[in-house]
């Protein structure tokens, strides 16, 4: 493993441990754009020595001396970790971190088990993971034994999937948060799982969500300190599907107090503390509720709501990796590789998996996805629409570049590590169509593929020609035109997608400059699926028009979006440079009156029904680049519409967005005053009229 230099970032590849143990006396850097896998089949640990020196035994963002990081905590992309042993019980029990992890979108952490001393006296400062701060993010089937924290988590937003925690003094302190989704969680023997007392009566924690766990031989599984009669929000809290049965005597308490909130030793199918509303009309609450059903095409057998962790491939021998070069694919950024590609998906024969090898394949025409496939990347090798003959320059007849399946077809696709993005201008392009329908739950997905419109290397969309101009009035550049659109899942699609960050890049990543940048991609992800569809920590960012629409769908799952407002509007609007085209379902803004009703939705939701959101945060930070509108939380008039649909949505958090939920063209609550949160504006619940 290298040393590092301090760089905001990074290109690296691909790090492969195979098994053993590894004494290491200082940390080892996860750098920028890179992953850190361990054997699969035969787990390697790594052991941190007696005498270990630094803050964990691997750092995701490390300190310099002058205690800046090396990276900016909420521009800490692209990372992965996944199969290993950490075990830090050489160490003396006042020392000792796994991972530490301040990181942001498009990073993971999977298949890991921490060891920690199992102590419960004051002095033992042992933790897994250590995350001040942040804007996740993803982490899945992680195993934490012993240590004061299991883990110490402070960041925006994360979904956090099957962690499990055994014989730990604090199985989570969570030190601060706007929203989170803690899904499937063990705790056992453990003396408090969930500590939200962060901040005393100021209370830095924002929304936590605890969904489909299960506590154990735990004394406390959650200490809280939120009071109906507060002012704001702070301490928003929903337990959802959890179980409580087995010796947990309280399940969640007072922490100031150490009253009694809601016994333990039964099983909660819903309670929710915090601002909870029915159309308009809202309350605090601190309570049990009842529980809506959630239809069975979206749970596995034991009533929880499905999962799948990414595919890994470990059984399948190496030579049935096959490479899109056999094919012809140059990967060159340069080459038009649309024919090749075509030919490795339809040459591919049952049982092989398609490998594209990092590198920049250009696509100018549609490329079909067929409907039983396996695809996987090597570090996020770029898919680029584009190319001297691009098929994708018209936006009033837009194309897809990635079509997966034709309408009709079932089957099973599996997509992993992948970057999509556009080489120059492509407005007329759709980059991922999907009409697959699943063959059985999970059967066809996505997993740690991104979008990423511009800021980076080859994309011909960066900061010498598209840097920010808010000083004066800003029409559209045509050459920073994005896509058309970044995924479609049509009627007849079923998709279960994990950890997909589609982001419309705001600042240069690659020019010395790093400057914020206009970037114009016209739509984020329409739904149209009645089919099962789950979205496991996506965030959709920046778009003109809306990051996500859903139009006559049904069965969708949502746990932790993540949204933010395109920063240069308005200078310009969302009126410009994509026409609202009736196909799409777009807005037309026709209701619009205030300057600042024109700007990207964050969440639109028509004539849909059984839609399950289980945490967001949509956020507006800018007008025109400037800030003072947060002051006022009033950045722009609307962030999420719900028009003709049935929903239920837990832990909804906007920010500076003056309503936070829309209806009919009139907003149903506001931001101010009743709903201040922490940072954000938050709903612990609510569902339609």
């Amino acid at each position: 493993m290298r040393s590092g230099l301090r760089l905001q970032h990074h290109h690296s590849r691909s790090r492969l441990l195979p098994p053993g143990t590894y004494i290491v006396s200082k940390p080892i850097v996860a750098y920028y754009y890179t992953h850190l896998i361990g054997d699969l089949s035969d787990v390697p640990t790594l052991k941190s020595s007696a005498n270990f020196e630094g803050m964990a035994v691997i750092d995701a963002n490390p300190y310099a001396n002058t205690g800046d990081n090396w990276f900016t905590n909420q521009n800490n992309f692209f990372r992965q970790i996944r199969n290993f042993k950490i075990d830090v019980t050489s160490q003396p029990k006042t020392s000792g971190t796994g991972i530490h992890w301040q990181v942001a979108q498009a990073t993971s952490l999977q298949n890991i088990e921490f060891f920690m001393i199992e102590d419960s006296s004051e002095d033992n400062a042992q933790q897994g993971i250590f995350m001040e701060n942040g804007s996740g993010g993803f982490i899945t089937d992680l195993v934490f034994h012993g240590g004061k924290y299991g883990a110490f988590f402070g960041s925006q937003q994360f979904t956090a999937r099957n962690l499990s925690f055994y014989n730990c003094n604090t199985a989570i302190y969570q030190i601060w948060n706007w929203v989170w989704n803690y899904h499937g969680l063990t705790i056992k023997n453990c003396g408090v799982g969930l500590d939200l007392t962060s901040g005393g009566n100021a209370q830095t924690v924002g929304t936590v969500i605890v969904q489909d766990g299960v506590f154990s031989d735990t004394p406390v599984a959650i200490k809280s300190l939120y009071d109906p009669a507060q002012a704001g929000t702070n301490g928003t809290l929903i337990i959802d599907n959890t179980d409580f049965t087995s010796n947990v005597p309280v399940a969640v308490s007072n922490g100031g107090t150490g009253a009694t909130v809601l016994p333990g030793n039964q099983k909660v199918s819903s309670f929710v503390q915090g601002r909870s509303y029915t159309g308009s009309s809202g309350q605090a609450v601190q309570a049990t509720q009842t529980a809506p059903t959630k239809p069975a095409v979206l749970l596995d057998d034991a009533g929880r709501v499905f999962v799948r962790s990414k595919p890994q491939y470990a059984d399948v021998d190496a030579s049935k990796f096959i490479s899109v070069k056999t094919k012809g694919a140059k990967g060159d950024g340069k080459t038009d590789d649309t024919a090749a590609i075509q030919a490795a998906f339809d040459g591919a024969a049952e049982g092989e998996i398609v490998y594209f090898p990092h590198g920049a394949y250009i696509i100018s025409d549609t490329v079909k996805v067929p409907k039983n496939i396996k695809i996987v990347g090597e570090i996020w090798p770029l898919i680029m629409a584009g190319g001297a003959n691009s098929k994708f320059l018209d936006q009033a007849n837009p194309k897809p570049m990635l079509q997966v399946g034709q309408p009709g077809d079932v089957g099973n696709v599996e997509i992993s590590d992948l970057m999509i993005e556009t080489q120059g201008p492509q407005p007329g392009a759709i980059l991922m169509e999907w009409n697959l329908e699943a063959a059985s739950k999970g059967s066809a997905g996505l997993w740690d593929v991104h979008f990423r419109i511009g800021g980076s290397a080859g994309t011909n969309l960066q900061s010498d020609k598209c840097s920010k101009t808010p000083q004066q009035t800003t029409p559209a550049n045509p050459e920073c035109i994005g896509a058309f659109m970044l995924m479609h899942i049509t009627k007849t699609g079923s998709v279960y997608m994990e950890n997909n960050w589609l982001w419309v890049s705001d600042h240069e990543l690659d020019r010395s400059d790093f400057n914020q940048i206009n970037i114009y991609n016209g739509r984020g992800l329409l739904i149209e699926s009645t089919k099962p569809v789950w979205l496991w920590g996506t965030a959709s960012e920046h778009n003109v028009l809306y990051n996500y629409h859903l139009q006559g769908a049904q069965n969708v799952y949502m746990s932790v979006i993540q949204t933010e407002t395109a920063y240069m509007q308005g200078n310009p609007d969302a009126k410009t440079p994509f026409t609202a085209n009736s196909k799409y379902f777009d807005p037309d803004w026709a209701e619009c009156t205030g300057e600042r009703c024109a700007k990207t939705w964050g969440l639109r939701i028509h004539d849909s029904s059984d839609i399950f959101f289980y945490g967001g945060g949509l956020y507006s930070f800018f007008e025109n680049y400037t800030q003072e509108c947060l002051d006022t939380e009033d950045c722009q008039q609307n962030m999420i519409e719900v028009e003709n649909s049935k929903v239920h949505m837990y832990g909804v958090n906007t920010k500076a967005s003056t309503n936070v939920i829309t209806s009919g063209g009139k907003g149903l609550m506001t931001h101010l005053p009743d709903n201040e949160s922490t940072f954000c504006a938050a709903l612990a619940y609510f569902s339609s009229a």
